[in-house]
């Protein structure tokens, strides 16, 4: 058919238009950076608005590597470039090879102006941050109905937790009605008592984002009583409400894993709280037990029965020890008896007698042992074995030699 192109075909012709134009070739644009994002491959991609329009720009990682400062949502810039047509999706853009800082944004100097001010009083200090429950059972939620972010959050929760209860307050989170519509839903789940409320959105630019920088939202943050987690926008992205908020986290999907524990993580430290105490307790049981036993050990060694029998068979071993002591001291006695007896029998005046020995007395009974004790005509007693003689002396002789 005449005249029927392809979609590749007429974003070609365009591209070559583009081309073709000597100002969109080499251009200068002046306007506020918004949603910018840095990609891990280097590039930026960021949107240049005014207050009337908006306009796509990307830099690619080798221009960007001469930037001496980094790109930020509200900064005012100047960005030179061409301007051309991405074929593949129909999409004109600004090709930026070289941007200069020009100053801050209106809508970002408002933003920091708020920030400042919030901070000074002491809307964000850390003494009324309160903390999130450990083990969430029903969950309050304040975005869009029909956003990614509420979805996230449902599928993550009751992934993590099959029986938490989810209470959904469907607010506008972007445009003129969205601040007051975040504030019922935060003052509406507020009074139901709800353990841990999350208020968020998906990503944006800073003018998407603007309704949780509002005073009217931050003050319902600030003065709910439940414990609010914070989830707008991307990691990259931060509102007041971020910190404002009991805790902030990256993303959505974060804000569901940081409000609802993991079930199976808490039934497995469950049952291992339970295994540990059942170890616990037969250990102390298998303790106590030795213990008694000790003590009926020692019971049975301090009976008075025992203690009885024990020290009447020490008694008896005593008994026998010192009986036979005795019996040994007596023998050894008795045979120093008769060692003495055999020693004063050889000594004995009488067995001397026996062995034809004599003994002599004068008058006066004193003994007489020499010739010079005695004189002719003195009478003395001559003791015998068998009896005495009384005789007189008749001669004293001098003492005889043993031929």
């Amino acid at each position: 058919m005449a005249g029927v192109y392809t979609v590749k075909q007429v974003n070609s012709y365009i591209k070559n238009m583009f081309k073709q134009d000597f100002l969109l070739n080499s251009v200068s644009v002046k306007g506020e950076i918004s949603n910018c994002k840095y990609h891990t491959s280097g590039h930026i991609y960021f949107t240049l608005k005014d207050a009337d329009a908006s306009l796509s720009v990307i830099m690619f990682a080798n221009q960007a590597a001469s930037l001496s400062f980094r790109l930020k949502d509200g900064m005012s810039v100047i960005v030179s470039g061409r301007i051309d047509v991405f074929d593949a999706a129909g999409k004109y853009q600004l090709y930026a090879n070289k941007v200069q800082q020009e100053g801050i944004g209106e809508l970002y100097q408002k933003y920091e102006q708020l920030k400042q001010y919030y901070d000074d009083c002491g809307y964000f200090a850390s003494e009324y941050k309160r903390p999130i429950p450990a083990f969430t059972k029903r969950l309050g939620v304040v975005t869009s109905r029909t956003g990614a972010a509420v979805q996230d959050i449902i599928n993550i929760s009751r992934r993590r937790n099959p029986y938490i209860q989810i209470v959904l307050y469907p607010a506008y989170v972007q445009g003129e009605h969205a601040r007051l519509s975040i504030v019922r839903g935060i003052r509406t789940l507020d009074e139901m008592g709800l353990d841990c409320i999350i208020v968020g959105r998906g990503g944006g630019s800073i003018e998407d984002l603007w309704a949780f920088n509002e005073p009217e939202v931050v003050e319902a943050v600030f003065n709910s009583s439940t414990p609010i987690i914070s989830a707008v926008g991307h990691e990259t992205d931060f509102t007041l409400t971020d910190f404002v908020a009991d805790l902030r986290a990256p993303t959505p999907s974060a804000a569901a894993e940081l409000a609802v524990c993991e079930i199976a993580a808490v039934e497995n430290t469950i049952s291992d709280y339970k295994r540990r105490l059942r170890q616990q307790m037969l250990y102390k049981l298998s303790g106590r037990r030795d213990y008694l036993e000790r003590l009926k050990l020692k019971m049975e060694y301090l009976n008075p029965v025992n203690q009885i029998y024990d020290k009447r068979q020490r008694l008896m071993g005593i008994e026998e020890k010192l009986l036979m002591i005795i019996k040994n001291k007596v023998l050894a006695e008795r045979n120093r008896l008769r060692l003495d007896a055999s020693r004063l029998e050889g000594l004995s005046p009488l067995k001397k007698l026996e062995l034809g020995y004599a003994y002599l007395e004068n008058t006066d009974n004193n003994r007489i042992i020499s010739v010079s004790q005695v004189s002719p005509d003195d009478e003395m007693k001559v003791y015998l074995k068998d009896g005495s003689i009384r005789t007189r002396v008749i001669e004293v002789g001098e003492a005889w030699q043993k031929h």
